[in-house]
């Protein structure tokens, strides 16, 4: 176990912690709301750092990210828990279970496995990177003294405390909004949306690379109206966030929801862009239109995907090669 960060004990051993949103508080000898923070007389711990309960090594467009790195490789890694408990997610086993699972790696090994496979970046991912945060911040401090890049892949429910610390450091994130709605954050994921807002603008101030997922499922989150809500608060930001739009498949508790229509998908990336935003891409269907970048100068084809294949066309050192236009990402 490792002495938590971003807590604060009370004169009767109990302890709140300032990771995420929940702010739980939490008394001796329990855990909190992720499972993987404990009470010690006083002393919150974290149980998972150094277990690694999931790595591999992916493209960086399955994170997913277009516009930073691409056509890149990425070493992924995440431990158990989760701070929140979304009935669809996809990788329940280790998110939600109430074991401690993996092998150890210490921060050195993990890096040393990253030099060693000239990998240009690590991604936090695969379950919610905050909780494991001590861990995730030694490794990436190590990762920088090498020059690798830190990616977290996110459900953005963490605290300001977080977000300012982990901008330190960390280079890009991949935010998934799950919704505009708040009702849909507290019957799906046990949660609220407010904080996920605040955190995409606040990480996009901070001046990490921020691209959003948004996973439609069926008769939840799927209507026009709140499709055009997201994209709206996104241009209010930035309108050369990138934002991907998935398609749900039936996982975990939601297995009697049918699966998202196609047609669904890419009608929402066709109200994205309709509401200004510059590049808006589709996910978990064959559209091979909606995995392409556009210069939205000039309307040229500059990079077209097929899955994680992935074909730089008439698009170079960031700049569209036919009107010169500047393409936002980090290339």
């Amino acid at each position: 176990m490792k002495e938590a960060l971003f807590y604060e004990s009370s004169d009767y051993s109990s302890v709140q912690c300032r990771l995420c949103s929940h702010n739980c508080i939490v008394k001796n000898g329990e855990k909190g709301i992720c499972n993987v923070r404990k009470n010690d007389n006083g002393i919150l711990y974290s149980l998972v750092y150094g277990k690694i309960a999931a790595k591999n090594i992916d493209p960086i467009e399955k994170k997913p990210l277009y516009h930073f790195k691409p056509r890149s490789y990425t070493y992924s890694f995440s431990t158990t828990g989760c701070n929140l408990k979304c009935k669809n997610c996809q990788n329940y086993e280790i998110s939600q279970t109430k074991e401690i699972l993996g092998a150890y790696y210490s921060p050195d090994a993990i890096v040393g496995e990253v030099v060693a496979n000239h990998l240009p970046s690590i991604s936090y991912t695969y379950t919610e990177p905050t909780i494991y945060y001590e861990f995730a911040k030694d490794t990436g401090l190590l990762a920088k003294k090498e020059s690798v890049c830190n990616i977290f892949v996110s459900n953005g429910f963490m605290t300001k405390e977080v977000v300012k610390d982990s901008s330190e450091w960390i280079d890009a994130i991949n935010i998934d909004l799950k919704s505009f709605s708040d009702d849909f954050y507290k019957k799906l994921c046990k949660a609220s949306v407010k904080p996920v807002l605040d955190n995409i603008s606040s990480y996009k101030e901070s001046g990490v690379w921020v691209e959003i997922t948004t996973l439609l499922i069926p008769e939840y989150n799927d209507s026009e109206k709140e499709i055009s809500q997201i994209a709206k608060f996104i241009k209010s930001i930035d309108k050369n966030i990138p934002w991907h739009i998935s398609a749900f498949y039936p996982t975990y508790l939601l297995t009697n929801t049918a699966p998202t229509n196609p047609e669904k998908v890419k009608n929402a990336r066709l109200i994205g862009l309709a509401e200004g935003l510059n590049f808006v891409y589709t996910g978990n269907i064959r559209y091979p239109e909606g995995e392409t970048t556009f210069c939205p100068a000039c309307g040229e084809l500059l990079v077209s995907r097929v899955g994680y294949s992935v074909n730089m066309g008439n698009f170079e050192r960031g700049k569209c090669v036919k009107c010169g236009n500047i393409i936002a990402g980090v290339f």
